[in-house]
């Protein structure tokens, strides 16, 4: 489906005109969003209980089910890259490497909702970081609207049903031990 939307194509294009120093910064914004939003929630886990480090750990496991989901799902959908078609900011990845849905929106609302499920108070910096990781992704030309609005629902979804799951367990298994 390529580019979904003449929005998506508009926000791609225009990067394209940011000066040198400027556009590699804007590349590099997603990657490091991660790589921050994964601080956050190591930070909102830890040293505030059981409970609270529980809650992360089952949230962190539904992030990379949602990550493993991501992968099966663009292997089934095989929808090519907006920038196969565009001049685009980024350096394409290769033939093979599908769009939908995006693994960088997956990871990103995966981990912004395990920090607002393990700290609430937080939910203003989780978002943002990820609406700038999801946004990024489009600016860049690698993914349009459409990708990564599903990656982000999907990224929140398993992380909410697995937290739901796994975290009354976790937090028997951090309080009482394994043989508890």
């Amino acid at each position: 489906m390529l580019i979904s939307d003449p929005l998506s194509r508009l926000i791609a294009e225009a990067a394209t005109g940011l000066p040198t120093p400027l556009a590699t910064a804007v590349e590099l914004i997603p990657d490091l969003g991660i790589v921050v939003l994964s601080l956050l929630l190591a930070a909102a886990a830890y040293g505030r209980g059981p409970r609270t480090l529980a809650i992360g750990i089952a949230a962190g496991v539904g992030v990379v089910l949602a990550y493993g989901a991501s992968e099966v799902l663009k292997v089934l959908v095989r929808d090519e890259r907006p920038c196969r078609t565009l001049d685009v900011l980024a350096t394409c990845p290769g033939t093979g490497d599908w769009a939908w849905p995006s693994n960088h929106a997956t990871i990103a609302a995966g981990l912004a909702t395990a920090v607002v499920l393990a700290v609430p108070q937080w939910w203003r910096y989780a978002v943002l970081l990820a609406g700038v990781v999801v946004l990024g992704r489009v600016v860049v030309g690698v993914h349009d609207i459409a990708d990564v609005v599903a990656g982000a629902a999907l990224g929140i979804t398993v992380t909410v049903v697995v937290a739901r799951l796994l975290a009354h367990r976790v937090a028997t298994l951090l309080v009482r031990g394994p043989a508890g």
